[in-house]
C-alpha cells in the first residue's frame, strides 16, 4: 500500500475550511489543527459530532433532572476530554449556552469546594480564548462571582472549623495539554488562584454598568488604617474590567483612574495594597494602550519600581523589613512599562535606559545577594513582554478586543533602543552566579527582535568559551545563549544575513563538550547539538557549486561549508561511543536488584538518544547509510551490560530503525536471528535477554504506524499504515511466540508442569514483551459491567475514540487470554512460592498493561509532552506567531495528538474481568513481601483512577483487613491494606473520598483498627502510617454537601442546551413526570445524606468510646469527629455532650480539639440578630458632599468617641445607634447601612433552662457546675510548652460564645474564679484570665445597659490589678486581650475601658517597665479604634508631652511606637478632609522649639546624661538631649509603619541629626548616636514627593557649609542613598541635579581629608548610575585643579619626622583633582570608555606627589586592576602601545608594592 500524500504546505488549514468534505452544519469556534494531518483525519468529524451531540443532550438532562452527581459532574468532564482532543469545536451558539450552564452552575451557593473547583477549570477553558467571543455575543453578571469569592475567601466560619477547605486539590480536569503557555496548572492546588482566575476570565464579559456598581459596593471599604482596604484593593484589582471599547470609557476606567493613582503616587510606605494597585495599572495599561497619558506620571512610576528591587546602596545600609515582603511582582512591573512604551513622547524609553543604566553594575557576576532574583527575572520577562506587544501590534489576528492606534504602536526606532538599552545588563548576565537561564531566554526574545545588535556580542564570548578547558562554567552558560538564539541565527534574514555561516564552526568546536567526565557539559553540548540539528538539515551541497554561479558570497560560504557535515556526524558518533564504553559498568549491575540507572545517567541517555534521533532523522540518504553502517559495526563487536550502556546502543540501534526501516531492518534482523539460533546454551542468557529485547523491537516497529520524514518544505506526513497483510503478518508472529509460552504458563498454573524459576521469568519476559510490542492492535477487554455501583437517570457510557485500526473482532483476544492465564499463574505462585518476586513484579506489570496499555505508556507521554514544550519553547517565534514552528516540531506534534487519542481513556467502564484484576492487585498490595507490596500498590492506584466509581467496589475489601475480629491478617497485611487505604501523592485517597456512602465505612475502620490483633504501636512504621493517615484525610477533607438543589435559571439553560441542533441526538426531551422523579430522588438524597452524616457521628462516637482502645486511636478519631462540625447542622446530641465533657479530658491533645470543637458548636447555636438599615446623613444632620472626601466629615462626626455625650443611662444606650465595624464611613458610606435593631427586637436574654433547646441546655449544665467549671480553669491555666505560649484566640473564641449564647448566666459561677486568678502573677494563670475576659467583653457585644454596667463594675478593678501586676512574661498576652477586646467594637460602647487605661499609664508605680507595659496595653486598644477616636489621642498626647524626655530606654522606645499610632491618621491622601486627630506639623514645630538649644552650638553633641534621674532641674541642654532621644524613636518606628514619611517639618531636624551621627560603623557608641545613625538611614530611604526635592536640598546645602565635619561627611552618605532611592524624581528636576553636582564636586576640596575621600566615592557613585555624566567641562575642571603648583618643599631639619606637607589650601586643591580624576576611573569598574586610558594616563604623573596623592593614586590604580582584571584581553584593546607600556608598568612596578 503507497504511503497517501496528505495536506498540502505553509499554513495549515484555516479552521472552518474543511479539505474536501463538503459544508458542515456549524462552523466550529477553533479546532485543534494537528487533528487534520492524522491518517484517519477524515473520520474524525463524524466522531466529534457523535460526541459533542451525547454531551449537549446529557449534561441538559443531568441538569433538569436535578443530578449534579454523577451525572452532571460526569458531562461536564467528558466536555473537558473534548475540548482537549478537539479545540472548540462547536458552534457560537452551543459555546455561550455551555458557558452560561457552568457559570449557573459555578454559583450555586451550597456547592462544595471540588465540584466548584472542577466546574470553574472547565469554565476558564471555555473562556480562555477570548477573541471567540465579543461582549456582543455574552455578558456575564459579576455579583454572584463576588459572593463566592466572598463566600470562600473571606469565610465567617472556616476559622472556627464549621466549614472545611481542602488545603490541596488534585486538578481533577487532567492537565489541559493544549495550552500550556500560561496553564492552570501553575498553581494547581488552592482554591483562590481558582477563583481570582475565574474572574479574570470572566471580567472581559461583566456588563457596561459593572464599574459603577463596583465602586458603589466597594468604595466604602477604603480605610487606609483597616485590613478591609487590602480587601477593597483586592477585590479592584482581581474585578474592575479593563477591557471596555473606547466609546465606553467614561463607563469604565474613567470612573476611578484619576481616584486610585492618585492614592497610588502619594502613599510612600508599601503597605501591602499598594503592589496590588501595580497589578491593576498594569491589566489597565495594557488593555488600553494610546487611551492613558501616563506621561505625567512615569517619573514616579520609575523611581518606585527602582525602590521595589530593594537594591544595597551607600556603606551602611538598614533595610526595612517590609519593602522586602511588600515589594511589587516584576512581573506585573514589567507589563505596565512595556504597555507605556511608544507613542509620540519618548519619556518611558528614556526612563528605561536611565534605569538599566543605573542597575547595569548590579549584574555583574561578581556581584550577588537576594535582590538578585529580581533583577534577572526583571531581564527574563521584558523581552518577552516587548515581543508579546509586538506580536499584539503588528501579527496577531484582529478582534473584537480594542486595537493599539496607530500613533502609539511601536517604531522599529523604538524597538531598536530598547534592545540597546537591554542588552548590556543581559550579556553581563549571561555569567551570573545563579546560572544563565534568564538570560539565555531574554536573548532569544531580543534576537527576534533585532538579531543584528544581540548575536554578535554573543558569538564573541562563545568562540573563546569553546577555546577554553578551564572555565566550564563559562562554556555552558555561552551554550545555553546561543542555543536560544539558535533560530534567529540560521533563518539570517534581512537584519542579519550572515548568521548561518557560524553553525559549522560553532557546531565542530561544540563536540569536546561530549565529554563522560563533565555531566553539565555533556547535557547542555547534546542540547546544542540537536538544536541546531533540528534547525538545519544535514546535507552535503558542495556539489551545487559546480552547477549554479549566481550565488551569492555567503551562500557559496554556506555550500562549501556543507561538505563537513558528514564528517562531524562520524565524529559525534565516535564521541558518543567513547561516552558509551566509559559507562559501561562492570558486571556486579547485572546481580543487584535494582532495574534503575542512577538519575545522571538516565539523564545523559535520554540525551544521547534523542539528540542521535535528531541528527539520524535531519541527515541525507548518504550520510544515513554511513552512520547506519557505524552503529551496526559498534554494536555487533559488543556486548554490554544490559542496564546501562546496552541501553543506551539500544537506544542508537532504535533510533537509526525508526528513521529508516527498510535498511536498518536488512542490517539488524539477520543477526539478530543469527545470534539467538546460535545461542543454545543457558549461562548466557542475561545478554541475550537484550537482544530478545531487541528483536521484540523490530517486532513493534513492525506493527506501528510509521511519521516518516518527507519533503521537508511542506508537512507532507507520508503515514504508513499497515496493510492487511502486514497486520496478518504481525499476527502470525506475535502467535509463534505468544502461544508456546502462555501453553507452558497455563500448564505451571494449573499444577501440570514443573517449571524453574528461570524459565517462568522467561517465559513471562516474553509474554510482557509481546503485549508491549502489539498493544495498539489488540482489542480492549470484554465483559460484563459490574452493575449497581451508582444510581444515575443519566447515562455514562465510555467514549470510543478510532485510532487508525479497525480491531480484527474474529481473532481471538489475546488479552483476555494472556489476562486469564496469569491470573491462573499469579494464584499458583502466591499459594506456592510467594517468595518468587521476580515474577511477581513481571505478573503486576503485566496485568497493568493489559487494564491500560494501548500502544503508549501515559508516564511516557508527559515526559514527551514535557519536552516538545521546552523544546518548542526554545525555538518557537513567538514575535509573529501563528505556529511557525519548525517542521520536526510539528510532526513531533502531531504524533502528540495521535498518541494522546490513544491515551483517553478516562471515565471507562468498570467490567467484571477488570473487577477481578484490581482484586488480584489488592492481594498482592497487601502480599508479605515489601517490594512486591510496593510496586502493586502503584499500579493499584492507577488502576483506581481509570475505572468510574470502582473505588466503591474495592473499599470494603480493603477495610477486611482491618477488621478488629478478624484473627487471621497478618501484620504486613495490615500495613498493605493501611497503604491502599493512604493512595499515593496524586491519584485518590480511598480513606477521603468525597462521598458519605465511602467515608461512612472508612473513618470508623481506621478508628477501630486500633483493636486489631495486627495493629502493634510499637512498629514506628505502623505508627508513621496511621500519622500520615489522620494528616492527609485532614488536608483533603472538605465539607461534603447535606442538601443540594439547582436553581430555576440553570435548568432553563440547561433545557436550551438539550434543544440545541447541530449536532443533535434525537433524544425526546424529558417528560415532566421524569422532571418530578429528578426532583423526588435528588430529595431522597439529600435525606439519605443526612441519615449517613448523623449514622457517621454516631459510629465515630461508639469508635471512640470502645474500651482498652490505644489514645492513639482515641485521638485520630476526635479528629474525625470535629471535621463534621458544619455550618449548616448543629452537631447531634450525643456529640455536643462529648466534646463538652472532653474540655475536661486528661490529654491535652482532645482539650485542645475540643475547645474547638466547642467553639464551633456555640457559633451553630448563635441566635441570628435583627438588623435595621439607618441614613447615615440624617443621623448626622449634613448632606451627602457632592464628591468623593474621605476623612473627618461632619456626616460621620457622630461616629467619634466624645466623653461628653457617651451613653451613660438605659436610655441614652437604647437611642444610640452602634456602628461596630471601624471602615464604615470613613471613605464613603456603602449605599445600604445596616446597624442592629433595638433591644426589644433581639433574641431574650436571661432565659431560664426551659426556654432553652436541648443542645443548650447541655452546654448550661456543664457550665452551671462549679466542679466542672473549676476543673476547666485548672486546666486552662497549665502551662502547655514553657515560654512559648501566647494569648489563644480558640480559648478566646470559645468564652465570647459562651458569654454572647448565655449572656451573664455563668458569671457567679466564674467571678471567683476570676477574683483568684487575677491575683496570681504566675504567666499561665494571667494568660488564661486574660482570655475570659477578652471574650466576657467581645461576648456582651448585644447585653442589655444593666447587664453592661455590672459586667464592668466587676472587670475594672480586676483590670487595675492587672496592669499594676504586669510582667515582662505577660504583657504581650494583656496587650493582645485589650487589642481583641476592642477590635470591631463601637468605641462608646467601651467607655469604662478607654477611661481606665487613660487614667495615668506613666505613673512611675511599679517602674519603667509597668508604665511601658501599660502604654502597650493602652496603645493595643487605640489602634483598633483608629480614626474614631481623637479625642482620646489628643488627651494622650497632650499626657505624654511633658514626659518626652523620660529616662528609661524602654518607656522611650514605648513612647516612639505609641506617638507612631497617634499621628498615623494625619495622612497626606488624596481626597481625604484633615484630620480631627493630632497634626505631626504642630507637634513637629513644638518640639524643634525645644531643641532650639542643641541646634545653635556648634561643638559636638556628647551624650553625658547618665541614666538617673537626677534631683533638682537639668539645664536646657540636657533635657533637650533626652527629648531628642525619644524624638529619634518616633522617627524610626514611624519609618516603618506610617502611609507617609518625613514631612516638610521633619526635615528641619535633619541638621541635627547630621551633626550626632558617627562617621564609623561601631558599636561601641552611645545609643543616641546609633540611633541617629539609623534613622538617617531610614531617612534617606524614604519616598520624596517632587515638591519636597528643593526643601530637601536646601537642607543638605546648609549642612554641607557646617562647621563640623562629621556633619558634612554624613550629608554625602544620605545623599548617596537619597538620590538612588528616588533617582528619577531627581532627574526629572534640573535644578535639583546641578545643585547635587555643585555640592559633591565642591566638598571634594573639603579641608578634611575623610569628606574629600567620600565626596569623591559618592561621585563615582552618580557617575555610575547614570545620575550625572562625565562632560569635558567636568574632566576640564578636575584636570585644572590637578595641575595646582604645590609651594616648594622647605630644607628638612635634622629632628623633623616625614616630609608630608601640612595640609595647606594648594594641596587640597590638587588632591580634589586626582580624587575627582580617581572617582571617572572607577565609575565604570567593567568598562574601558574612550576617555578612559588618557585619564589613567594623567593620574599616574601624579604617583610621586606627597601624600596623600600618592596613596589615593595608588588605590585607584588597584582597583582599576582589580575591576578590569577579567575581561583584561578585551580591555587591552582600548589602550595604544604606549599608553600599555606605561599602564604595565604602573601596575607591577615596585612603587605598587611601596
Amino acid at each position: 500500500m503507497e504511503p497517501a500524500e496528505r495536506a498540502g504546505g505553509g499554513e495549515p488549514p484555516e479552521p472552518g475550511g474543511r479539505l474536501g468534505l463538503g459544508c458542515r452544519s456549524f462552523v466550529p469556534q477553533k479546532e485543534i489543527v494537528y487533528n487534520k494531518l492524522l491518517p484517519y483525519a477524515e473520520r474524525l468529524d463524524a466522531e466529534s459530532d457523535l460526541q459533542l451531540a451525547q454531551i449537549k443532550s446529557n449534561l441538559g438532562r443531568a441538569v433538569q433532572l436535578q443530578e449534579l452527581w454523577p451525572g452532571g459532574l460526569f458531562w461536564t468532564r467528558k466536555l473537558s476530554t473534548y475540548i482537549r482532543l478537539y479545540g472548540r469545536k462547536f458552534s457560537k451558539e452551543d459555546h455561550v449556552l455551555f458557558i452560561k450552564l457552568l457559570y449557573e452552575l459555578v454559583s450555586i451557593p451550597k456547592l462544595e469546594i471540588s465540584m466548584m473547583q472542577g466546574f470553574a477549570r472547565l469554565l476558564i477553558n471555555l473562556l480562555k480564548k477570548k477573541e471567540l467571543l465579543s461582549r456582543d455575543d455574552l455578558e456575564l453578571p459579576w455579583r454572584p462571582l463576588y459572593d463566592m469569592v466572598e463566600r470562600i475567601l473571606y469565610s465567617k466560619t472556616e476559622h472556627l472549623g464549621l466549614n472545611w477547605f481542602p488545603k490541596n486539590i488534585v486538578p481533577f480536569i487532567l492537565r489541559d495539554y493544549k495550552n500550556h503557555k500560561r496553564s492552570l496548572y501553575r498553581y494547581h492546588s488552592s482554591v483562590e488562584n481558582v477563583l481570582k482566575t475565574l474572574v479574570k476570565s470572566c471580567r472581559p464579559y461583566f456588563p457596561v454598568d459593572a464599574t459603577a456598581e463596583m465602586l458603589e459596593e466597594w468604595r466604602p471599604l477604603m480605610c487606609p488604617f483597616d485590613v478591609t482596604m487590602q480587601k477593597a484593593i483586592t477585590y479592584f484589582e482581581i474585578f474592575l474590567p479593563t477591557s471596555l471599547p473606547p466609546e465606553l470609557h467614561h463607563k469604565g476606567f474613567k470612573l476611578w483612574f484619576d481616584e486610585l493613582i492618585g492614592l497610588w503616587v502619594s502613599v510612600q510606605n508599601l503597605p501591602q495594597w499598594e503592589g496590588q494597585l501595580v497589578n491593576l495599572f498594569a491589566r489597565l495599561a495594557t488593555d488600553n494602550i494610546g487611551y492613558i497619558d501616563w506621561d505625567p506620571y512615569v517619573p514616579k512610576i520609575f523611581t518606585r519600581i527602582l525602590r521595589s528591587l530593594n537594591l544595597p546602596v551607600g556603606s551602611s545600609q538598614v533595610l526595612v523589613p517590609r519593602f522586602l515582603t511588600n515589594a511589587y511582582d516584576i512581573g506585573h512591573a514589567v507589563i505596565w512599562i512595556t504597555a507605556m512604551m511608544g507613542g509620540p513622547s519618548k519619556l518611558v524609553q528614556k526612563h528605561l535606559a536611565g534605569l538599566f543604566n543605573s542597575i547595569t553594575s548590579f549584574y555583574h557576576p561578581s556581584n550577588n545577594g537576594r535582590w538578585l532574583n529580581k533583577l534577572m527575572k526583571l531581564l527574563q520577562r521584558l523581552p518577552n513582554s516587548v515581543v508579546r506587544r509586538l506580536h499584539r501590534e503588528r501579527y496577531k489576528k484582529p478582534s473584537w478586543l480594542t486595537p493599539v492606534p496607530d500613533s502609539h504602536k511601536l517604531t522599529d526606532q523604538d524597538v531598536t533602543d530598547f534592545v540597546q538599552c537591554i542588552i548590556q545588563p543581559v550579556l553581563l548576565a549571561m555569567f551570573s552566579k545563579t546560572g544563565s537561564l534568564e538570560a539565555a531566554q531574554a536573548l532569544q526574545n531580543l534576537a527576534l527582535m533585532r538579531p543584528e545588535l544581540v548575536i554578535p556580542p554573543v558569538l564573541e564570548r562563545t568562540y573563546p568559551a569553546l577555546e577554553t578547558l578551564t572555565e566550564p562554567h563559562q562554556l555552558t552558560a555561552t551554550l545555553s545563549c546561543v542555543i536560544g538564539v539558535a533560530r534567529s541565527l540560521v533563518s539570517g534574514g534581512r537584519w542579519f544575513p550572515e548568521g548561518p555561516t557560524h553553525m559549522l564552526p560553532l557546531l565542530m568546536r561544540a563536540l569536546p563538550g561530549v565529554d563522560p567526565n563533565d555531566f553539565s557539559k555533556c547535557m547542555i553540548t547534546f542540547q546544542f547539538i540537536a538544536t541546531f540539528s533540528t534547525l538545519v538539515p544535514l546535507v552535503d551541497c558542495s556539489s551545487v557549486l559546480q552547477e549554479k554561479n549566481d550565488l551569492t558570497e555567503v551562500e557559496r560560504e554556506l555550500c562549501s561549508a556543507t561538505a563537513e557535515f558528514e564528517d562531524f556526524v562520524l565524529q559525534f558518533m565516535d564521541r558518543c561511543f567513547g561516552l558509551i564504553e566509559s559507562s559501561t559498568l562492570e558486571q556486579t549491575r547485572e546481580e543487584t536488584e535494582t532495574e534503575k540507572m542512577t538519575h545522571l545517567e538516565s539523564l545523559v541517555e535520554l540525551g544521547l538518544s534523542s539528540t542521535f534521533s535528531t541528527i539520524l532523522t535531519q541527515c541525507s540518504k548518504e550520510i544515513f547509510m554511513v552512520a547506519l553502517q557505524k552503529v551496526f559495526n559498534f554494536s555487533i563487536s559488543h556486548i554490554f551490560e544490559t542496564r546501562v550502556a546496552g541501553r543506551m546502543v539500544a537506544d542508537m540501534c532504535r533510533a537509526a530503525v525508526k528513521c529508516c526501516p527498510e535498511e536498518s531492518l536488512k542490517l539488524f534482523v539477520p543477526h539478530c536471528c543469527n545470534v539467538i539460533t546460535q545461542l543454545t546454551m543457558n549461562d548466557d542468557v542475561l545478554n541475550e535477554e537484550e537482544l530478545d529485547k531487541e528483536l521484540l523491537w523490530n517486532l513493534q516497529l513492525l506493527s506501528e504506524d510509521w511519521g516518516k520524514p518527507g519533503d521537508l518544505w511542506n508537512l507532507g506526513i507520508q503515514w504508513h499504515v499497515p496493510s492487511q497483510q502486514e497486520v496478518s503478518f504481525a499476527f502470525s508472529l506475535l502467535d509463534s511466540f505468544l502461544q508456546p509460552e502462555l501453553a507452558k504458563l497455563e500448564n505451571c498454573g494449573d499444577g501440570e508442569l514443573e517449571m524453574s524459576r528461570d524459565d517462568i521469568l522467561q517465559s513471562l519476559t516474553i509474554v510482557h514483551n509481546c503485549l508491549i510490542g502489539s498493544g495498539n492492535l489488540l482489542p480492549p477487554l470484554k465483559g460484563e459491567p459490574v452493575a449497581n455501583l451508582v444510581p444515575s437517570m443519566v447515562s455514562l457510557e465510555e467514549t470510543k475514540l478510532y485510532t487508525g485500526l479497525e480491531y480484527d473482532l474474529s481473532r481471538e483476544n489475546h488479552r483476555e487470554t494472556i489476562a486469564r492465564v496469569i491470573r491462573k499463574l499469579l494464584n499458583h505462585i502466591l499459594v506456592n512460592s510467594e517468595d518468587d518476586t521476580k515474577s511477581l513484579f513481571l505478573i503486576i506489570k503485566i496485568i497493568g498493561d493489559l487494564l491500560q496499555f494501548q500502544g503508549s505508556h501515559k508516564h511516557e507521554f508527559d515526559s514527551r509532552w514535557k519536552s516538545f514544550n521546552l523544546v518548542k519553547k526554545s525555538m518557537e517565534n513567538r514575535l509573529h506567531g501563528k505556529k511557525q514552528h519548525i517542521r520536526a516540531l510539528l510532526i513531533d506534534r502531531v504524533m502528540l495528538q495521535h498518541e494522546l487519542r490513544t491515551l483517553t481513556v478516562e471515565g471507562c467502564e468498570y467490567k467484571k474481568i477488570h473487577q477481578d484484576m484490581i482484586r488480584d492487585l489488592l492481594r498482592l498490595s497487601t502480599s508479605s513481601y515489601s517490594q512486591v507490596r510496593n510496586k502493586a500498590q502503584q499500579t493499584f492506584f492507577a488502576a483506581l483512577g481509570a475505572y468510574n466509581f470502582c473505588c466503591r467496589d474495592i473499599i470494603p475489601l480493603v477495610l477486611e483487613f482491618l477488621r478488629p475480629d478478624r484473627k487471621d491478617v497478618t501484620q504486613q497485611q495490615f500495613k498493605g491494606a493501611l497503604y491502599c487505604l493512604l493512595g499515593n501523592h496524586s491519584g485518590v485517597c480511598l480513606a477521603n473520598l468525597h462521598d458519605w456512602d465511602c467515608i461512612v465505612q472508612t473513618w470508623p475502620a481506621i478508628v477501630s483498627s486500633g483493636l486489631s490483633q495486627a495493629m502493634s504501636l510499637e512498629k514506628p512504621s505502623i505508627v508513621r502510617l496511621f500519622d500520615d493517615l489522620a494528616e492527609k484525610i485532614h488536608r483533603q477533607y472538605e465539607t461534603i454537601g447535606l442538601d443540594f438543589n439547582i436553581p430555576k435559571s440553570c435548568v432553563e439553560i440547561a433545557e436550551l442546551l438539550q434543544q440545541s441542533q447541530n449536532p443533535s441526538v434525537n433524544q425526546t426531551l424529558l417528560s415532566p413526570e421524569k422532571i418530578k422523579e429528578g426532583l423526588k430522588r435528588q430529595q431522597e438524597k439529600n435525606a439519605d445524606a443526612l441519615r449517613n452524616y448523623e449514622n457517621l457521628v454516631n459510629t465515630l462516637l461508639d469508635g471512640v468510646e470502645q474500651r482498652n482502645l490505644p489514645w492513639k486511636f482515641e485521638h485520630i478519631g476526635i479528629g474525625l469527629l470535629s471535621l463534621l462540625l458544619r455550618d449548616d447542622r448543629v452537631l447531634p446530641l450525643r456529640a455536643i455532650r462529648f466534646f463538652v465533657e472532653n474540655l475536661n479530658h486528661d490529654a491535652i491533645v482532645v482539650r485542645k480539639m475540643a475547645i474547638s470543637a466547642v467553639a464551633g458548636i456555640l457559633k451553630q447555636l448563635k441566635r441570628t440578630h435583627k438588623k435595621l438599615t439607618i441614613n447615615p446623613y440624617e443621623i448626622s444632620g449634613f448632606p451627602k458632599p457632592a464628591q468623593i472626601l474621605a476623612g473627618d466629615r461632619p456626616d460621620n462626626h457622630w461616629l467619634h468617641y466624645n466623653s461628653k455625650s457617651i451613653p451613660r443611662t438605659k436610655k441614652e444606650w437604647e437611642s444610640s445607634y452602634f456602628v461596630e465595624k471601624t471602615h464604615w464611613g470613613y471613605y464613603t458610606w456603602p449605599k445600604n447601612m445596616v446597624v442592629y435593631a433595638g433591644v426589644e427586637e433581639q433574641p431574650k436574654l436571661g432565659r431560664s433552662r426551659e426556654d432553652m433547646t436541648e443542645a443548650e441546655q447541655i452546654i448550661f449544665d456543664h457550665f452551671s457546675d462549679p466542679k466542672f467549671v473549676q476543673q476547666l480553669i485548672t486546666f486552662l491555666s497549665l502551662e502547655d510548652r514553657k515560654g512559648k505560649d501566647k494569648f489563644n484566640p480558640r480559648r478566646f473564641c470559645l468564652f465570647k460564645g459562651i458569654f454572647r449564647n448565655f449572656d451573664d448566666a455563668f458569671l457567679p459561677v466564674l467571678k471567683p474564679h476570676l477574683e483568684r486568678l487575677i491575683a496570681d502573677s504566675h504567666e499561665s494563670t494571667q494568660r488564661c484570665v486574660a482570655e475570659i475576659i477578652a471574650g466576657l467583653i467581645r461576648g456582651s457585644k448585644h447585653w442589655t445597659f444593666e447587664k453592661v454596667e455590672k459586667l464592668w463594675e466587676l472587670l475594672c478593678p480586676l483590670l487595675r490589678t492587672a496592669l499594676s501586676n504586669i510582667t515582662v512574661e505577660t504583657y504581650n498576652d494583656w496587650g493582645t486581650c485589650i487589642a481583641t477586646s476592642c477590635e470591631s467594637r463601637d468605641p462608646r460602647k467601651l467607655h469604662w475601658l478607654f477611661e481606665l487605661l487613660l487614667e495615668s499609664p506613666l505613673s512611675g508605680e511599679g517602674g519603667s517597665f509597668v508604665d511601658a507595659c501599660r502604654l502597650y496595653v493602652l496603645q493595643g486598644g487605640l489602634a483598633q479604634q483608629e480614626w474614631r477616636v481623637p479625642e482620646l489621642l489628643h488627651r494622650l498626647l497632650k499626657y505624654l508631652e511633658p514626659k518626652l524626655t523620660q529616662v528609661y530606654k524602654n518607656v522611650r522606645e514605648r513612647i516612639g511606637s505609641v506617638l507612631t499610632y497617634i499621628f498615623m491618621i494625619d495622612v497626606s491622601l488624596p481626597n481625604t478632609a484633615p484630620t480631627t486627630s493630632p497634626c505631626i506639623p504642630e507637634f513637629t514645630a513644638r518640639i524643634l522649639d525645644k531643641l532650639k538649644p542643641l541646634m545653635d552650638v556648634d561643638e559636638e553633641i556628647q551624650n553625658h546624661v547618665m541614666e538617673e534621674n537626677g534631683i533638682g532641674e537639668e539645664d536646657e541642654r540636657t533635657q533637650g538631649i533626652k527629648l531628642l532621644k525619644t524624638i529619634l524613636k518616633w522617627l524610626m518606628a514611624s519609618a516603618g509603619r506610617s502611609f507617609s514619611t518625613a514631612v516638610t517639618e521633619q526635615l528641619q531636624l535633619l541638621p541635627l541629626f547630621f551633626k550626632i551621627a558617627p562617621v564609623e560603623n561601631d558599636n561601641s557608641y552611645d545609643e543616641l548616636k546609633r540611633d541617629a545613625k539609623l534613622c538617617l538611614s531610614l531617612m534617606s530611604q524614604g519616598l520624596l514627593y517632587p515638591h519636597q526635592v528643593p526643601l530637601v536640598l536646601q537642607v543638605l546645602k546648609q549642612t554641607a557649609r557646617s562647621s563640623s565635619w562629621h556633619a558634612r561627611y554624613t550629608v554625602l552618605t544620605y545623599l548617596q542613598t537619597m538620590v538612588f532611592y528616588n533617582l528619577f524624581i531627581f532627574l526629572n528636576n534640573e535644578d535639583a541635579v546641578k545643585d547635587i553636582r555643585w555640592l559633591v564636586i565642591s566638598l571634594l576640596e573639603d579641608e578634611q581629608l575623610e569628606v574629600r575621600e567620600m565626596a569623591a566615592t559618592t561621585l563615582s557613585g552618580l557617575l555610575q548610575c547614570n545620575f550625572l555624566t562625565m562632560d569635558s567641562p567636568m574632566q576640564i575642571h578636575f584636570e585644572q585643579l590637578c595641575k595646582t603648583k604645590l609651594p616648594k618643599k622647605r630644607k628638612r631639619d635634622p629632628g623633623s619626622v616625614g616630609d608630608t606637607i601640612g595640609n595647606t589650601a594648594e594641596l587640597v586643591r590638587r588632591h580634589a583633582g586626582v580624587l575627582g580624576l580617581g572617582a571617572c576611573v572607577l565609575s565604570s569598574p567593567y568598562n574601558v570608555p574612550t576617555w578612559m586610558p588618557q585619564l589613567l594616563m594623567n593620574l599616574s604623573a601624579h604617583l610621586n606627589d606627597p601624600q596623600p596623592i600618592e596613596m589615593t593614586v595608588k588605590k585607584t590604580l588597584s582597583n582599576f586592576r582589580r575591576t578590569h582584571h577579567d575581561n583584561w584581553q578585551e580591555h587591552k584593546q582600548q589602550f595604544t602601545d604606549d599608553q600599555l607600556l606605561v599602564l604595565t608598568d604602573l601596575l607591577v612596578s615596585p612603587c605598587y608594592y611601596a
